[in-house]
């Protein structure tokens, strides 16, 4: 799996879930540039020969046997993978870096889902348009809108992810459709002396995602379609306050509060959960792979749950992007469009348990036989809300994930955690 946890990013696995995530500039120059040191997004249109793909941690061997059978096959026009680690915070950091240093050499470049938006509006990512065109057509319209900022298509979807209910069908043969729903089986949970529900709840990157979450499927949004603060709002303090509210009855266990992705799935895993909401990647985990599991052949997936239907999971994921600054733009779109081809996405989640961005795939019954999960990762995808696109998302996240959790300890009212996020949001820069 290819997956980081921080304050940046999902689990980019999930696949990590992510996904996905996701991307545009909209300077009016020719350079493509948004004010913060673009390159010419005019040039090297036509070069071709040797380029460098950036990317994390190759931690399911999934890049090295792609850029193998790319470079048996083209020669002259090799691909170099430059492996960074496997932390999002220094992956996000090293790719500015080299921005900023105008670094022909990072040719094609990894990037979660909420950095595109920043990337591009600093002019660091080549537009994708006219001549560099890339058809989306077959692609997830969630994923697509993860790689596009202002109107422009600025990245390709890579791979997605979205949140699934995790959940003890010995337990609860059927599973909540509803949060409100969900809330009222936690008696089941008491009765067999096991917690009920966790997420992720520490302060970093996976709070911003389970509040956002909450927020979102009661009708709240952190920021509007133009990016600005939009979280103080009647919908948004439900949507919290239904977390404050679970830490507060005993129904989110207290120890949830320190939980990253690894820490709930271990508990989930052990048995002490009755419900869970994570990615992808802990399906083959817990089912398979991990032999000290003890619900391999007892849990179930479903969507997360909502108001009134399926919730609004954050939507996760990886776009692959074209640095202005490459030399040989022509070879970097053909590789991008060979790490996204169909072939290539249904190795993504055969190999590395990552979602795919093709539509066609969700419904491909020899991969449904062995990912049995697709059909409802589908359904957590084509409700997926993205996490705030602004060029600004460090400064964003920061916002949401320290009031959150001062709202879920205790330490401020739901109404003053939202109303100190609108104003850190509008502060943000």
């Amino acid at each position: 799996m290819r997956k980081t946890f921080s304050k940046y990013g999902a689990p980019l696995a999930m696949a990590s879930v992510l996904a996905l995530a996701l991307s545009a500039c909209s300077g009016g120059s020719s350079s493509g540039g948004g004010g913060g040191g673009g390159g010419d997004a005019s040039s090297n249109l036509d070069g071709r020969g040797p380029i460098t793909y950036v990317q994390g941690k190759d931690n399911s061997n999934v890049v090295r046997p792609l850029v193998d059978k790319w470079n048996a096959a083209h020669p002259d026009q090799k691909v170099t993978f430059k492996e960074q680690s496997d932390s999002a915070d220094q992956q996000h950091d090293d790719l500015v870096q080299h921005f900023q240093g105008k670094d022909a050499n990072y040719d094609v470049v990894d990037v979660d889902v909420i950095w595109t938006a920043e990337f591009a509006a600093k002019g660091w990512l080549q537009p994708l348009k006219d001549k560099l065109a890339f058809d989306t057509s077959a692609m997830l319209p969630a994923t697509v809108k993860t790689a596009t900022y202002s109107g422009t298509l600025y990245a390709a979807p890579q791979t997605s992810d979205g949140g699934l209910l995790y959940y003890r069908k010995d337990l609860v043969p059927n599973p909540p459709k509803t949060w409100d729903e969900m809330m009222s089986m936690c008696s089941i949970a008491k009765q067999n002396n096991i917690g009920c529900y966790a997420g992720q709840f520490q302060k970093y990157e996976g709070l911003t995602v389970n509040a956002s979450e909450s927020i979102n499927t009661f009708g709240g949004k952190i920021v509007d379609d133009s990016g600005k603060a939009a979280v103080n709002s009647s919908d948004a303090k439900t949507g919290l306050g239904k977390l404050v509210d679970a830490f507060k009855s005993g129904n989110i266990p207290a120890e949830a509060i320190t939980y990253k992705e690894e820490d709930s799935r271990t508990a989930f895993q052990d048995g002490k959960l009755l419900f869970l909401r994570n990615w992808p990647y802990v399906y083959s985990i817990a089912s398979k792979t991990d032999g000290s599991s003890k619900v391999a052949d007892k849990f179930g997936i479903a969507p997360l749950p909502g108001k009134s239907g399926p919730g609004a999971s954050s939507l996760g994921g990886h776009n692959v992007a074209m640095s202005v600054y490459s030399k040989n733009k022509a070879t970097a779109l053909d590789f991008m469009k060979f790490m996204t081809s169909q072939e290539t996405e249904t190795f993504y989640a055969t190999q590395g348990s990552l979602a795919p961005v093709l539509s066609s795939l969700y419904s491909d019954q020899t991969l449904v036989q062995k990912l049995p999960y697709l059909p409802t990762l589908l359904t957590s995808i084509q409700n997926a809300v993205p996490r705030p696109v602004t060029p600004f998302y460090p400064a964003v996240t920061k916002a949401v994930e320290d009031n959150a959790y001062a709202a879920l300890k205790g330490d401020k009212t739901v109404d003053q955690a939202v109303a100190d996020m609108q104003s850190a949001i509008e502060a943000a820069k």
